[in-house]
């Protein structure tokens, strides 16, 4: 069985009122590849509950992780990014990963996030309509697609987006091998 992503390292950003399919479809599709995937939270063994209660425990801190030894990171969405951004150690690390031209995966109301960093300035990228103007606030030039890839920055807007969004994201992690 061939495994396109063994060796890949990624992490899924958690908080409360995490959109279920957003954190687990990726979870499992990356670590299905062959990645190394870690849960990642304001606090590290936490349980973290999605909109509907469903529970999810952090591997690691965000201060933990040494963004140097991420090649992937996801940004979930429902109501989890506005809590995320409330830590300054998750948005240390996002604007670390940013930095370091990490990919930047987010979807649906994930871009909250990048929006309290530098990332989406000058970008193209995509979202739930909702917070669009909160995205082009941030610099991004909206665009409303299923997947909107700009470099390191990949978003899409809704659950219904999420094969595309998964195969933009292993198209960046390895193109040569998808």
């Amino acid at each position: 069985m061939s495994l396109p992503l063994k060796g890949v390292r990624a992490i899924i950003f958690l908080e409360q009122l995490y959109q279920e399919l957003e954190v687990w479809y990726p979870y499992y599709r990356l670590k299905e590849a062959g990645a190394e995937v870690l849960m990642v939270g304001p606090e590290a063994g936490k349980s973290y509950p999605s909109k509907l209660g469903y529970p999810a425990i952090s591997d690691r801190a965000a201060r933990d992780i040494d963004p140097k030894s991420v090649d992937v990171a996801v940004i979930p969405g429902g109501f989890a990014p506005d809590f995320m951004r409330r830590h300054e150690s998750v948005l240390n690390l996002a604007n670390q990963l940013h930095e370091h031209g990490k990919i930047l995966a987010a979807i649906c109301h994930g871009p909250w996030l990048l929006c309290s960093t530098p990332a989406l300035k000058g970008r193209k990228a995509t979202c739930f309509h909702a917070i669009k103007h909160d995205v082009i606030n941030a610099g991004a030039d909206y665009v409303d697609a299923e997947v909107v890839v700009d470099g390191p920055i990949i978003t899409s807007r809704k659950p219904d987006d999420m094969p595309a969004f998964m195969r933009a994201i292993f198209q960046a992690v390895r193109p040569e091998k998808v």
